[in-house]
């Protein structure tokens, strides 16, 4: 089965920059191939914020647009973050969206693509992959970052020269990740289905 790797837009911010580069970052991750693509909006599910009583880890959700969102999540083998700076750090959306469920997004591998001003969002990314860390997940070195001037210079999203070689380059990193840590989750539920009480005759 091919793996799947689900592209994260992690903002919902009325007027962002980051649907025009979400659509790059898809349309050249399916050209370069190696894995199943989908992009994952934020600003489609609506999460609001977290009103789960209960532990993610127990995954005994409450309501169904967590439910939802568990199954999307659990349903991908990898992930691609496209993440601006904001004050210093990522989006609170993105955080939310996060803190929702814990197993699902565990052992499973991890690309950034940043964006923001002079800085590029390379702070925002440093302070995902904290995150990203306690949930399990295995985040790759190459590490992609978009200044916003000159890439919206015309109005439009021009990427710069040598930002595709650097996405594919990630996506390498990210796609043999995935591959090694599906078999880490397969093993794992092998091993869970073998502790488990036997069923009564």
């Amino acid at each position: 089965m091919a793996l799947r790797i689900g592209i994260i837009l992690g903002s919902t911010r009325p007027g962002r920059r980051g649907e025009p580069i979400a659509s790059w970052v898809l349309d050249t991750a399916r050209a370069h191939g190696g894995a199943d693509y989908e992009l994952i909006d934020l600003a489609h599910h609506r999460l609001g914020n977290l009103d789960e009583g209960g532990n993610p880890t127990h995954r005994q959700y409450e309501h169904p647009h967590t439910r939802a969102w568990s199954a999307l999540i659990d349903d991908f083998d990898g992930f691609v973050f496209l993440v601006p700076e904001y004050n210093h750090s990522f989006p609170g959306a993105l955080k939310n969206a996060l803190d929702y469920v814990y197993g699902e997004w565990n052992d499973k591998a991890a690309g950034i693509i940043s964006y923001g001003g002079w800085a590029a969002g390379v702070r925002a990314a440093e302070a995902l992959r904290l995150v990203l860390a306690e949930l399990q997940m295995a985040t790759v070195r190459t590490q992609p970052a978009i200044a916003l001037l000159p890439a919206f210079e015309t109005g439009a999203f021009v990427p710069a020269e040598g930002l595709a070689a650097a996405v594919c380059g990630m996506l390498d990193q990210v796609i043999a990740w995935s591959g090694a840590l599906r078999a880490v989750r397969e093993a794992k539920a092998e091993a869970h289905a073998d502790v488990l009480p036997a069923a009564a005759p």
